[in-house]
């Protein structure tokens, strides 16, 4: 699996925005075959901050990154964003995703 964040640094006059603009790419990316997850958050240290979780199977990053939504990310984008995103990517062994966490449980 490819294990995928990335950090979205984006222009405070476009903070509110952000889940409008990013609907077609999300979309988009969600339906792709290979993809596992693809999920937002926002920075609780920095609100301009959207952090960006994402897998792929092995063979499913390819595609995506060939893609024309992704093209048409790589146009648009900038244009909102403060700063290059910064990001995290890597190849994890293992195609099942998440799993519970061994440190903490909770009773049901």
């Amino acid at each position: 699996m490819i294990l995928i964040n990335v950090k979205f640094p984006v222009k405070p006059e476009y903070v509110d925005e952000w889940p409008r603009i990013i609907e077609d790419f999300t979309r988009a990316t969600r339906e792709e075959p290979g993809n596992l997850w693809f999920e937002w958050s926002r920075s609780l240290e920095d609100p301009n901050t959207f952090v960006l979780l994402e897998a792929f199977t092995d063979d499913g990053a390819e595609p995506h990154v060939t893609s024309e939504h992704f093209r048409v990310m790589q146009r648009e984008f900038p244009q909102y964003l403060a700063a290059t995103p910064q990001i995290v990517s890597r190849q994890v062994e293992g195609e099942e995703g998440w799993g519970p966490m061994g440190e903490l449980s909770v009773e049901d």
